[in-house]
C-alpha cells in the first residue's frame, strides 16, 4: 500500500486531526476528550498520513519544545511503515526547525521500547490522564525505530 504524509496547521485540519485522534485516544483507549486535545495543538506542526484511497489513516505531532505525541494510527493501519513515516516526518520538522533533542511521553509499558530507540527517561513517573507515564528523551540523531520491530 502506498502512503503519503501532509504537514498540516491545526487551524486548518482540526477537524481531520481531530477525527482520527478521538478514535483511537477517547473511543478506543477511553482517554477523556478534555485531556486529548490541549493549548499546545495550537502551536504544534502536525502530520497526517493519507493512504491511496485518500482516507486519512494516522497523525501525530510536534511541540515547538520537541515533544513528539498524539500518535494516532488507525487499528487495521498500526504497522512499521505507517509508524516510520510518521516519525521520520516528524523529525525532519524537527530538524527544520534546529531542534537538538526529541522527547515522548509514553505509558510505563513503552519505556524498555524507547530506550531500545535511543531514549533515556528524564524525570520522575507521572499521572496524565489516570495513566502512569515516564517522559524520555532522546537527541535526534539518536533516535532510530529500526531498532525494534513495531507490533500492532
Amino acid at each position: 500500500m502506498t502512503f503519503r504524509v501532509e504537514n498540516v496547521d491545526w487551524g486548518d485540519a482540526k477537524h481531520r486531526l481531530s477525527k482520527i485522534r478521538e478514535k483511537v485516544f477517547v473511543y478506543e483507549w477511553r482517554i477523556p476528550k478534555e485531556c486529548e486535545f490541549d493549548q499546545r495543538d495550537l502551536v504544534a506542526f502536525h502530520v497526517l498520513v493519507i493512504d491511496e484511497e485518500n482516507n486519512e489513516i494516522a497523525t501525530g505531532r510536534l511541540t515547538p519544545d520537541g515533544e513528539i505525541g498524539r500518535i494516532a494510527v488507525e487499528p487495521k493501519h498500526r504497522g512499521p511503515e505507517v509508524y516510520q513515516l510518521l516519525f521520520n516526518a516528524l523529525l525532519h520538522i524537527a530538524r527544520l526547525q534546529g531542534l537538538d533533542k526529541v522527547s515522548v511521553q509514553c505509558e510505563l509499558e513503552g519505556v524498555t521500547y524507547y530506550q531500545q530507540q535511543g531514549f533515556r527517561p528524564v524525570g520522575n513517573v507521572y499521572m496524565d490522564a489516570g495513566i502512569p507515564r515516564q517522559r524520555m528523551s532522546c537527541h535526534i540523531n539518536d533516535f532510530s525505530l529500526t531498532r525494534v520491530e513495531l507490533t500492532h
